[in-house]
């Protein structure tokens, strides 16, 4: 059983927090409303039609957030990282989630009940605003990516999101290997294409010394020509 005021103290101090606005008293009245969980890589954070009654907030680990299509195939929309929060969206809109969230390496996240978070949201309207603006740059992310995806061709739409696997996850400690790996299934459905082209595709970079790939390691050589590549899509 997780201690949840302990595991989730950190996540709670770290200033890029939603939650570093709040005063003492207003923090003691979160933890009261809070619960932690530990996810396996792999597991099911929350599923589409899934009715939330919290807002998730990631303190440790990686989550993809995706869209299941015709046939079944996946669409990557958000991936999240700590101090990140996901499922908001369903949980203000007071709908069913609309996607799925799965933990892509170990997780562990802490939830804030609705009654809660409600109750501080009136009290301290710097949170609020906090709330509000991770809405309004995340919706404008989507902005982005939607004419990524849409107008890119295959090789700008890889080249795109192995850059946004840089700004998300950033590097290890060499500055080239990328800190997430992922399948090749999810790169595809990151970029919105098939799993077969996605391999060519990374074939066809590590060829031109644009990458270096070691199973799901991959390591960017060449940052300038990868960004060119984005940009003529």
């Amino acid at each position: 059983m997780f201690n949840s005021t302990e595991v989730c103290r950190d996540f709670l101090e770290d200033k890029k927090s939603i939650f570093s606005v709040l005063t003492t008293e207003q923090k003691d009245i979160l933890n009261a409303g809070l619960s932690a969980a530990f996810y396996k890589r792999g597991d099911y954070i929350f599923k589409e039609g899934d009715k939330p009654n919290s807002l998730i907030c990631l303190s440790e680990g990686k989550v993809k957030v995706f869209k299941e299509g015709v046939g079944g195939r996946e669409q990557i929309v958000r991936l999240a990282k700590p101090i990140g929060f996901i499922g908001y969206r369903a949980l203000f809109a007071e709908e069913n989630h609309h996607a799925s969230a799965v933990a892509i390496e170990d997780s562990t996240v802490c939830s804030v009940d609705r009654e809660t978070l409600y109750k501080l949201l009136r009290m301290n309207s710097d949170l609020s605003l906090v709330i509000i603006k991770s809405f309004a740059t995340e919706l404008g992310f989507s902005y982005f990516r939607t004419v990524t995806l849409t107008q890119k061709h295959i090789r700008g739409r890889l080249a795109e999101s192995l850059l946004f696997l840089r700004d998300t996850y950033d590097f290890e400690k060499d500055d080239k290997t990328l800190k997430v790996y992922l399948s090749r299934e999810d790169i595809a459905n990151l970029s919105n294409m098939t799993t077969s082209n996605a391999i060519r595709t990374l074939s066809a970079f590590a060829s031109e010394s644009v990458i270096a790939i070691d199973g799901r390691k991959i390591r960017i050589l060449d940052i300038v020509k990868l960004e060119r590549i984005s940009e003529l899509g």
